[in-house]
C-alpha cells in the first residue's frame, strides 16, 4: 500500500478548516501532519474537535504557522485563512518547494487591479497571479494536475458557474442578460462571531445583503466571461438563509436565437455525463439542499419559459464541501497524481 502523503492545514479553526479535517481523516492518500492556528497554539485537535477524539490525528498538536517548519513536515499545504493573509504565506510555502491550495480570494482574480478594487487590499504577490490555476475541477482539471498553486473557487461562484457554463459555452443564452439570485447558509460567513450571523439574528428570518458589491461578483464575471469569450457583467444578489450549510442559486437568462428546450437539455445532459459530481434532475424536478448536504454534488434543475423566452437554472451545493473543503481536496488529489474522487465518496449528511 502506498505511503500517505503528508499535508498540513493553515487555519484549522474555521468552518472550512474543520470541514477539511473531517474529509482528510478518512482520506486514503493523505496524512494530516500539521495544523496551525495562532490563537489555539499548543492545544491538540481533540481539544477543539472532540467529535474526532477516536481518530489517530486527534493527538496532533496545533502550532503557529511557520512556513519553514511546514516545509519540513509536508508536501502540500491547504491555506484556510482570510484574503490578504494568504498571499505572503503562499509565496513562502512555494519558495520552500511545497504545493499550495488556497481557499482565499488572493489568487482567484487574474487582475491585481480588480482584486485591489474589490478587496481594498494591495496585492503584494502579483507575479503569482499568472501561475495560479483556478480550481474548478469540471473546467480546469488538466491544468490543476500541473499546478503548484491552486486558487480554490468561492462557494457562490461554484454554484453559479456549474449552473451557467453548459449553456454559455454553447452559445445558448445571451451573456448580457444574466441575473443571479443566491442563498447561503450562515457557515458561509465564517466562524468569527458577528452580530448579523448570531443564531437569534438569523433564526426565523431571511434577508439579502451585499447587493451590487459582493466580492464574489468579479470572480463570477471573470469565469463566465472566459466561457463567453468576452467581458460581461452580471446582476448578483446574495441572501442569508437561516440554516447551517448549503447554497441554492437561481439564475435567469434570455435564450439566444434558435435555442430550443431540447438543445438546452442536451447541453446539460452532456455536462452531467462528463462530470460525476454534476447531476441534472429530470424535467419538472428542482434541487433541494438536503440532497447535497455534506457531498460534492451539484444538482441542477432547468425551467424554460417559452412565453418569455427565458431560461431559469437552479443549482444546489453544500458550501462547505463542494464549495470549499471538498473542492480543495479534489484539487489536491489531482495535484498529487491521485484519482480526483479519492476520499470524496460521500453520502449526504443527515440534517
Amino acid at each position: 500500500m502506498q505511503t500517505p502523503l503528508p499535508v498540513g492545514i493553515v487555519g484549522i479553526t474555521g468552518y472550512t478548516g474543520m470541514e477539511l479535517l473531517r474529509l482528510l481523516l478518512r482520506h486514503p492518500g493523505f496524512e494530516l501532519v500539521a495544523a496551525t492556528s495562532r490563537q489555539e497554539e499548543g492545544r491538540r485537535l481533540k481539544d477543539l474537535f472532540p467529535q474526532f477524539m477516536d481518530q489517530p490525528a486527534a493527538e496532533l498538536e496545533i502550532s503557529a504557522p511557520d512556513p519553514k517548519r511546514l516545509a519540513e513536515q509536508c508536501r502540500l499545504v491547504f491555506l484556510a485563512v482570510p484574503h490578504g493573509t494568504a498571499m505572503d504565506m503562499a509565496a513562502q510555502l512555494l519558495d520552500q518547494g511545497l504545493q499550495v491550495v488556497d481557499f482565499s480570494a488572493d489568487f482567484r482574480l487574474r487582475s491585481a487591479r480588480v482584486y485591489e478594487e474589490w478587496y481594498a487590499t494591495s496585492h503584494v504577490q502579483k507575479d503569482l497571479l499568472s501561475e495560479a490555476v483556478y480550481g474548478l475541477i469540471e473546467t480546469n482539471a488538466q491544468a490543476v494536475k500541473q499546478a503548484r498553486l491552486v486558487a480554490n473557487p468561492g462557494c457562490y461562484p461554484s454554484s453559479v458557474l456549474l449552473g451557467l457554463l453548459p449553456a454559455l459555452t454553447r452559445g445558448l443564452i445571451d451573456p448580457d442578460s444574466l441575473i443571479i439570485d443566491s442563498k447561503s447558509g450562515t457557515t458561509g460567513a465564517g466562524r468569527t462571531a458577528k452580530m448579523d450571523t448570531l443564531f437569534c439574528e438569523v433564526y426565523d428570518s431571511f434577508k439579502a445583503y451585499g447587493l451590487g458589491k459582493h466580492r464574489h461578483t468579479p470572480e463570477i464575471e471573470q469565469e463566465l466571461g472566459q466561457a463567453a469569450g468576452r467581458e460581461l457583467q452580471v446582476t448578483f444578489s446574495p441572501h442569508l438563509l437561516p440554516i447551517n450549510r448549503g447554497i441554492l442559486s437561481t439564475m435567469y437568462a434570455e435564450l439566444a436565437p434558435r435555442t430550443t428546450e431540447k438543445s438546452l437539455q442536451a447541453a446539460y445532459a452532456d455536462f452531467a455525463r462528463e462530470h460525476d459530481w454534476v447531476r441534472l434532475l429530470p424535467p419538472g424536478s428542482l434541487p433541494e439542499l438536503k440532497r447535497v448536504r455534506g457531498t460534492m454534488f451539484c444538482d441542477i434543475g432547468l425551467v424554460v419559459d417559452q412565453r418569455t423566452g427565458r431560461l431559469t437554472v437552479v443549482t444546489a451545493i453544500d458550501n462547505l464541501c463542494r464549495g470549499a473543503a471538498g473542492q480543495a481536496l479534489a484539487n489536491a488529489n489531482l495535484m498529487t497524481g491521485q484519482p480526483v474522487s479519492a476520499g470524496l465518496a460521500l453520502e449526504p449528511l443527515v440534517p
